[in-house]
This record gives C-alpha cells, structure tokens and sequence, in this order.
C-alpha cells in the first residue's frame, strides 16, 4: 500500500476539519494506520455538517456528524467491500460502496448495504477510490479460492488439472462426464479459467 495520504487541518471551501479527523483516529483500533481522507464539499452540506469519509488498513469508515453535535460511524471492512464505484462531476465526486451481508469469504454473500457518499472534493474522492480497488481486487481473489475451495469438497476434490485431493474418492466413483459438468460450472462462475477448463477437459477425454 502506497504512503498515508497528508491529512489537511483546514479545507479549501474553508472550515476546520482537525476535530473531525482526529475522532476519525480515536477509533481506530490497535495497529490500525490511516490512509486517506476525503470531505464533503460545504455546498453539498446544507443541513448536516459535511461527512467525512476514511480509508484505514482494515476498513472503510463514513462518519456523518449531526448540525448539533454527536456522529455516527458506518464501517465496511475490506472483506466485506463487494464493489466501489466513483463519479466525478464539475464540483463535487460521488463514492458508491456496496458491501456484502455474509461473514465468510464466499462470492455469492448477500448484498447488504450501499453507501452513497455525495460532494467529495474530487482529489481525495480519486484516493480513496484507488484504494478501495486494490482491496476490492485484492479480497475477490480471496473469496474466488475460497470458492473453489468449497465447490471442490462439495464434488469430491477435483482439483486443476483432474487430480484429487487428499481424502478425496477415486475417480472411477464419478463418471468423466459428471466432473466435466463440473469444471464446466466452475468456468462459467469465473472459478477457472477457459485455458484451466480445456486443460481439465482434455484430461477427462484422454481418460476414457
């Protein structure tokens, strides 16, 4: 991960953020760092103090203050962060978060929330959208081999390239078919690749 970005004390739409950011630090846990921070705009903050939005080792934080006083705090954690998408306008950028629902790794969790976080100053919007990519990325490959984990104890340890793994039944118990059907299913999730698939499949054909 690139440096922290610098966090300014004061925006260029005018308004001290000192206070914001340093409550964004006093909850991150032990051995969490900060990455980047991105503010509302004051134009799109009629009628709430601007949000502040940051970027952590472990996860995304948006903190939307009240005119009065007191904040609330919703977290995404990279695990859980299913997709960050961006808009930049002529005066503002728009971050969208969409995070899944389940506590595992699995591809297919439930989509369980969406943050839509308007009026970014446009550089700090770009930052955090860099970084939400990389964990994004970073993360479905994860849940991508978790998958193909799981999907190969369902079916009896197919592995890339055909052979079985540890504790698995011996092939002559499935039909060459049946475990094409399967890699076949795991190629269209996205699980394997077409090469992976004709590998796998040429393997099967050679066996009858």
């Amino acid at each position: 991960m690139s440096q922290t970005q610098s966090i300014p004390e004061r925006t260029k739409d005018g308004g001290t953020i000192g206070g914001a950011v340093g409550r964004v630090r006093e909850l991150l846990v032990p051995g969490e760092t900060l990455e980047a921070v991105a503010v509302q705009r004051r134009i799109f903050a009629l009628t709430h103090r601007r949000v502040i939005v940051a970027a952590t080792s472990g996860r995304l934080m948006v903190m939307r203050r009240g005119l009065i006083g007191g904040f609330q705090v919703t977290d995404v954690r990279w695990q859980d962060l299913k997709e960050a998408q961006l808009r930049v306008g002529i005066i503002g950028a728009t971050l969208r978060i969409a995070s899944l629902g389940s506590s595992d790794l699995a591809v297919s969790g439930q989509l369980a929330a969406v943050n839509v976080i308007t009026g970014l100053r446009k550089g700090e919007a770009q930052r955090l959208y860099t970084i939400c990519q990389t964990h994004e990325q970073a993360w479905r490959e994860k849940r991508r081999i978790r998958e193909l984990e799981e999907l190969r104890a369902k079916s009896g340890g197919i592995t890339l390239g055909g052979l079985h793994g540890a504790g698995a039944p011996a092939e002559s118990e499935e039909s060459p078919l049946a475990r094409l059907e399967r890699a076949k299913e795991m190629r269209d999730k996205g699980l394997i690749n077409d090469s992976e698939y004709e590998a796998i499949k040429a393997r099967l054909v050679s066996s009858l």
